[in-house]
């Protein structure tokens, strides 16, 4: 259902000439404890800059996100328990990573994708020659939405970016 909905979306926007934004969210599972650096190489910061790559993208947040940042903190921390003989949070709410280092629990994150600048409908702009307005028309194929075509695009910067980490980590051996 949800699918037939975004379709609909993204052919109604086209129709219209317009486009549209959306949100993906990922999950990664079976990561080890300990990829990353508190600092200057948190795993967080790597895998968001390798997100932003990505043309459109103009939003990240990993586990609670903005959600959490109006939370306290004893709502918000991950408390953390023993399952199946194996330490876990109850919660995931730092969707995976805490202090820039993977906690052992599934990396979370949500990313925004705006909307597609380039539209079929006319908008306003200024001349950079002539310092005047006037009116931009872009001519050709436009994407109605980028959204769909993303996941797979992020779920391989989000492998890269951990298979990097995992070789600095010496989680897995570099080729050479």
């Amino acid at each position: 259902n949800t699918a037939k909905k975004m379709k609909e979306s993204i052919l109604d926007a086209r129709k219209k000439g317009d486009s549209l934004g959306g949100i993906i969210e990922s999950v990664t599972t079976n990561i080890p404890v300990g990829l990353g650096e508190p600092i200057f190489g948190s795993l967080e910061s790597d895998l968001s800059k390798a997100i932003f790559s990505i043309p459109s993208v103009k939003g990240v947040e990993f586990g609670s996100g903005f959600a959490g940042s109006e939370l306290f903190g004893s709502e918000n921390n991950d408390l953390y328990t023993i399952k199946k003989g194996k330490i876990v949070t109850k919660t995931n709410n730092s969707g995976g990573i805490l202090g820039g280092i993977s906690n052992g629990m599934p990396i979370t994150m949500r990313i925004a994708f705006k909307p597609a600048s380039s539209i079929a409908q006319k908008q306003s702009t200024v001349d950079i020659k002539t310092k005047k307005e006037t009116v931009l028309e872009v001519k050709g194929r436009h994407d109605p939405c980028v959204v769909p075509r993303a996941p797979p695009v992020v779920d391989s910067l989000v492998a890269l970016t951990l298979a990097d980490h995992a070789i600095l980590a010496g989680v897995i051996k570099p080729v050479l």
